[in-house]
């Protein structure tokens, strides 16, 4: 485990020895990594940093509002509406891997463009260490990490929990006292939605996928899970009212796990999956049926792509 007391400083003196006197820009996405990350950039160079949000239209149900409330005091905030652009370059996108490249280079672009305007020579990012390992081992690659583009217009990529698991990087939360519902919060991947969505990703599958999730977080809370989803996985028959629909169909995952590297599906009580599925199916007429995953890592990895 690490050593927060000596982590923190040490952390806060890297990233300032490599930023220097120049500007930079933070990826932020509400998440722990990012968060923990601008916490530190912030500390060690201040103004020098321009926080930026990019709304990819591939986030849960309510993230902008969330990002605006926790970091309002970070007066050079931005929030970037970029959805039209990522959906545009997913349109007719089917591969995994491809998904991630697409969402991996435009992030890249989203921020090289708003890294001009504060002119800003260095990214910070939130990378951690099992995104590291996934994509070095070529198990999947991470939008900050394999999904990066060979052409990078800055001049460094600062990642100061680079060498961390998520485990540790919640220990950091909570030595910098930021908000509990950052540092507690369940992870969500760089990918967003796009990697809950088998096949092609479009506004009706991203709909379904999002309010699922919201359900599937609500409903699993007291169960505790180191990451609860909900994800879209293809069509199948059903009925609804009197009529024939050939519907999506939603996948529900709950693992626990201490770093991610591997995982166990939890055991959920029938009453607990039936209400689940009666609000997924309820709230979109066009779901035909519910699954529950019970799927260890290995063989499978937490999220779908």
């Amino acid at each position: 485990m690490v050593d927060v007391d000596s982590f923190v400083p040490e952390a806060i003196d890297e990233i300032g020895d490599e930023i220097g006197d120049a500007n930079a820009v933070i990826a932020l996405s509400g998440g722990v990594d990012s968060s923990v990350a601008a916490a530190l950039a912030y500390e060690a160079v201040g103004e020098q940093l321009t926080p930026v949000y990019v709304d990819t239209g591939l986030m849960r149900k309510g993230e902008t509002d969330q990002i605006r409330e926790t970091f309002d005091y970070m007066e050079s905030l931005r929030i970037v509406d970029a959805k039209d652009r990522f959906l545009s370059k997913l349109s007719g996108v089917t591969d995994p891997e491809a998904k991630r490249a697409v969402i991996g280079e435009q992030f890249i672009r989203e921020f090289e463009r708003e890294a001009k305007s504060a002119d800003a020579d260095y990214l910070v990012q939130g990378t951690i260490y099992p995104d590291r390992i996934e994509s070095e081992g070529g198990i999947k690659s991470h939008h900050n990490v394999g999904g990066l583009p060979d052409v990078v217009d800055f001049d460094g990529i600062v990642e100061p929990v680079r060498d961390l698991y998520k485990d540790e990087v919640r220990e950091v939360a909570r030595h910098l006292d930021l908000d509990e519902l950052v540092a507690e919060r369940m992870p969500f991947p760089g990918p967003g939605l796009a990697v809950r969505v088998i096949g092609e990703v479009t506004e009706e599958k991203l709909d379904v996928a999002r309010e699922a999730c919201h359900v599937v977080e609500d409903e699993l809370e007291e169960y505790d899970p180191w990451q609860a989803l909900a994800a879209v996985i293809g069509k199948a028959t059903g009925v609804k009212g009197d009529n024939r629909v050939h519907g999506w169909v939603v996948s529900v995952r709950s693992v626990d796990s201490r770093d991610g590297m591997t995982a166990r599906a939890q055991e959920i009580d029938w009453e607990t999956l039936q209400r689940i599925q009666s609000r997924i199916t309820g709230a979109n007429e066009n779901v035909a049926r519910v699954v529950y995953d019970v799927t260890h890592k290995p063989p499978a990895t937490i999220e779908y792509e």
